[in-house]
């Protein structure tokens, strides 16, 4: 019987799911967003947003205990110096699932889960970016922004005939 138990077992042995679960948490650090079956999405959560709090305090005991989970020191690395400065400020909450429809073979109900802090397009904390149009400005104010970005140079280059004339100017007496 499995009165009380209630985490989901996905159909596996406690070894096959803990495999699976480790390599979708490397696959979703790694690539930020994973598309899987709304059941293992769920189970993924559980297990990977405690493991993203540990990590956002980067100290040796933390990694090792993250690495334990995930087996995968590129999946450690990218995880500490990636996603945990990004999730810093948050308190949980760190992965979004969005149910995406059926998967067309066995009409399994499928969901894209992704970290929340990555997306560009649901995140309104994001930088924004600087807009690239440029207004137009009337043709007076270009001519007289020229004029005035010129008239330095002029001045620059009239002064150095002039120090090079007395110069030769004084050659010319001196001889």
């Amino acid at each position: 019987m499995r009165h009380g138990k209630k985490f989901n077992h996905l159909g596996r042995t406690a070894s096959h799911r803990s495999a699976l679960l480790s390599n979708m948490a490397c696959s979703l650090i790694e690539h930020k967003r994973i598309n899987t079956t709304v059941a293992k999405a769920k189970a993924l959560r559980v297990y990977v947003e405690p493991l993203l709090t540990k990590a956002k305090e980067d100290t040796t005991h933390n990694r090792r205990v993250v690495f334990s989970y995930l087996q995968n020191k590129y999946a450690v690395a990218e995880l500490f110096r990636t996603v945990a400065p990004k999730i810093a400020e948050r308190n949980g909450g760190y992965t979004r699932i969005i149910k995406t429809g059926f998967r067309p073979g066995d009409a399994a109900d499928t969901a894209l889960i992704e970290l929340v802090d990555f997306n560009e397009l649901y995140n309104p904390n994001a930088e924004e970016k600087k807009a690239t149009r440029r207004s137009r400005r009337s043709t007076s104010a270009k001519k007289a922004e020229a004029v005035v970005a010129e008239a330095p140079k002029a001045e620059e280059k009239v002064e150095e005939p002039k120090a090079e004339a007395a110069d030769s100017a004084e050659e010319k007496t001196e001889e």
